[in-house]
C-alpha cells in the first residue's frame, strides 16, 4: 500500500500543470481549502461563488479570480475544471449534480448530502456525466489515521478487535446559523462534526460497517433543534466492534487528554460569557459567524483554525485494540502498547485541511490517478450518520446497506 507520501509527492519530472478550482461556497468551510490551495502548485485558485457581495469582492482582491453570485454561472464558466461544493449542507446534492451536468470535477464537502437517496442522485450524477466525484474534507485522510491504519492493516499486532472513540468540543457554543442547528437541514453534531469521526472509523475498521446502535442528545434549550451529543455502538461485518463518544457543549475539551491537540474556539471564561449571552439572547451570530469567515470576514482571517496537531489525530482520543497491543496517538506519532513494552512511531505523510483530497484530484486529471476518498466511500459515511439518527430516533439497532471496503 502507498503510504501519503508515495501518494503526495509526486511520481513525474514533468512540469506541473495545475488545475483550475472554483469553489462555491466562502464561508469557513471554502476559506479553509482556500488556504490549503495557496501552498500548492497544483491548483490555480481561479473562481468563486457566493450569495455575498463582500465575500465575492474578497475573493477578487486576494486571487484575482473571477466571481458570480450563484453556482450555477460558477458551473457555466466554461474555463473550471473542478468545483469544490462549500455551500450549506442541504445544498450539496443539488450543487453536485448542477456541476457534473456542466462536465465538472467535483468534490462534495462534508457531510455529502442528508441522506442516501441524495447520495445516489450524485454519484449517478458523476457516473452519466463521466466526471471525478471526490467527497471531502475529514480528518481521516490525516497523516496520523492513515498511519495507524497502515499499522492495523500490517497485522504485526494481529486482528483488530476493538475501536474507541472520545471527543469533547465546543461545538454547539460557536455561532451558528439558522442551517447549522436545524436538523432537517443537516444541522448539528452528527452531520456536521460526524463525518471526521465516522469517516476515521470507518477507514480504520476496513470500512464495512454491520450496524449501528445511537442515541442522541438535545440538552441546549437555547438551540432545541441541534443534536449537541451522541453515542454509538457500531459493528463491522465481521464482528469488530467500535464506540464512540462525541459532546459538543463546551465544558470538557479531549485536547486535555492529548497534548493539547484538538480544536476550540473559546477560552473558559469566553465560554462562560457566550453562554450567557445565548441564554439572555443578546448573541449576535451573524457578526460573529462573519467575522469568523476567511473571505469576507473581519480582517480576512478565520478566528476559528483548524484543529492543532501537526497532521496527527486532534479530533478526539483515538484507541485502537488489536490481539496483540493497542494503538493511539502520541505528541509526535503513534504510541503502540505491546508484548514487548511501549513504543512510539513516526507518521506517514503530510496533509493540512483540504490538501489530501485535492492532491488526489490533481493526480486522478493529471497523471493516471484514482479517487480513492470518492462518491461512493462518501455515501457510506453518510448512511452510517443518518442511521446514527435514525437510530436515536426509534430506539433501535439500524442495518446498513450501503458500505464499501476502505480503499487505503
Amino acid at each position: 500500500m502507498a503510504t501519503l507520501d508515495e501518494q503526495q509527492s509526486s511520481t513525474s519530472d514533468s512540469p506541473v500543470k495545475p488545475f483550475k478550482l472554483g469553489m462555491a461556497g466562502l464561508g469557513i468551510g471554502g476559506g479553509m481549502i482556500l488556504k490549503a490551495a495557496e501552498r500548492m502548485p497544483e491548483v490555480e485558485i481561479f473562481a468563486a461563488a457566493d450569495t455575498r457581495e463582500s465575500a465575492r469582492d474578497a475573493f477578487q482582491a486576494r486571487y484575482e479570480g473571477r466571481t458570480y453570485d450563484s453556482v450555477k454561472a460558477l458551473c457555466e464558466d466554461p474555463d473550471v475544471e473542478v468545483v469544490w461544493v462549500a455551500t450549506p449542507n442541504h445544498l450539496h446534492s443539488e450543487h453536485v449534480v448542477m456541476a457534473a451536468d456542466h462536465g465538472k470535477h467535483v468534490v462534495s464537502e462534508k457531510p455529502m448530502a442528508l441522506n442516501v437517496e441524495q447520495c445516489e442522485r450524485m454519484v449517478e450524477a458523476a457516473d452519466r456525466n463521466g466526471v471525478l466525484l471526490s467527497c471531502g474534507h475529514t480528518f481521516s485522510l490525516s497523516p496520523g489515521i492513515q498511519t495507524m491504519r497502515q499499522v492495523i492493516k500490517s497485522g504485526e499486532l494481529g486482528r483488530l478487535i476493538a475501536l474507541s472513540v472520545w471527543l469533547y468540543t465546543d461545538w454547539m457554543l460557536k455561532p451558528r446559523m439558522p442551517e447549522e442547528i436545524d436538523v432537517s437541514l443537516g444541522g448539528g453534531v452528527v452531520y456536521r462534526h460526524g463525518p471526521h469521526v465516522l469517516d476515521s472509523i470507518r477507514l480504520l475498521g476496513g470500512g464495512m460497517v454491520r450496524s449501528v446502535r445511537a442515541q442522541t442528545g438535545h440538552w441546549m434549550k437555547e438551540r432545541p433543534n441541534a443534536p449537541g451529543n451522541y453515542s454509538a455502538f457500531i459493528e463491522f461485518e465481521d464482528g469488530t466492534p467500535a464506540t464512540v463518544t462525541y459532546n459538543g457543549y463546551g465544558h470538557f475539551y479531549t485536547a486535555e487528554l492529548t497534548w493539547g491537540m484538538g480544536s476550540r474556539l473559546y477560552t473558559s471564561e469566553q465560554a462562560v460569557a457566550v453562554r450567557k449571552s445565548l441564554r439572555e439572547g443578546t448573541f449576535d451570530v451573524e457578526a460573529e459567524k462573519e467575522a469568523m469567515r476567511f473571505i469576507g470576514g473581519s480582517g480576512g482571517t478565520p478566528t476559528e483554525s483548524p484543529p492543532s496537531g501537526g497532521g496527527n489525530i486532534s479530533f478526539g482520543v483515538y484507541l485502537a485494540s488489536c490481539e496483540r497491543g493497542d494503538i493511539r496517538q502520541s505528541p509526535n506519532g503513534l504510541l503502540i502498547y505491546d508484548n514487548d513494552g511501549d513504543r512510539e512511531v513516526p507518521l506517514s505523510g503530510e496533509r493540512v485541511g483540504g490538501n489530501g483530497e485535492l492532491m488526489e484530484m490533481y493526480r486522478a486529471l493529471r497523471e493516471g490517478g484514482s479517487i480513492k476518498h470518492d462518491g461512493r466511500w462518501g455515501m457510506a459515511t453518510l448512511e452510517l450518520i443518518a442511521a446514527i439518527m435514525q437510530s436515536g430516533r426509534e430506539r433501535r439497532e439500524i442495518m446498513l446497506t450501503h458500505q464499501c471496503p476502505s480503499p487505503y
